[in-house]
């Protein structure tokens, strides 16, 4: 394929057909996370690679990105929205980066915040390693989840939660009226920045 295409980068490529033509790498680290997710899970699995792995298609990856990520993306609060914004492949979850995680409404964070968010971003993983050579299937069984990583989730949750409203959520309606809150303010705001441009302009 390489040898017979009209792009002469390609052909090049055909001396080394080992290799990706294009690869997307990190310093540090790579958070990713599932495409597709069974709709039967309390929580996103998001985890954490080396520099040296390859993230395919079937997942989406930050490059270096903050811990703290993590633990956003592993929250109940961002399963919720998820759920209600983004797609599904059948009856699961289907991911989206451009509606799940570049419209969620998060409050402005301080470093405290973002210390506590690591830590318990940090927690979520060490409980997983804990359970080695356990899958995430096995992992994030409702049924069948360990207790140690369910507290880590549940620890994770009160952290952001209580960044939100300085308390536990009462339900998921309670987090998703949070939630479209937030995100009615933060779309105003970027409407009145637009219309502001457009009149100086």
């Amino acid at each position: 394929m390489r040898s017979s295409s009209r792009d002469k980068g390609t052909q090049k490529m055909a001396a080394r057909p080992h290799q990706f033509r294009e690869m997307h790498s990190s310093r540090n680290h790579t958070i990713i996370l599932p495409g597709v997710s069974s709709e039967g899970r309390e929580y996103l699995q998001a985890g954490l690679l080396d520099n040296q792995s390859v993230v395919t298609n079937l997942a989406f990856a930050m490059y270096d990105a903050p811990v703290w990520s993590l633990a956003l993306l592993s929250s109940r609060v961002h399963l919720v929205w998820v759920a209600t914004v983004c797609g599904q492949l059948e009856t699961r979850l289907r991911y989206s980066n451009t509606l799940g995680w570049n419209t969620f409404p998060l409050p402005k964070l301080t470093e405290k915040n973002k210390e506590d968010l690591t830590r318990s971003a940090e927690d979520i993983l060490l409980a997983r390693e804990a359970h080695f050579p356990a899958t995430i299937a096995d992992l994030y069984d409702p049924e069948k989840m360990p207790d140690d990583l369910r507290a880590a989730h549940d620890r994770n949750d009160e952290v952001l939660e209580r960044i939100y409203i300085g308390r536990r959520f009462k339900n998921d309606t309670e987090r998703l009226e949070k939630l479209f809150e937030l995100y009615t303010k933060m779309t105003a705001a970027n409407d009145l920045k637009k219309t502001n441009t457009r009149m100086k302009a």
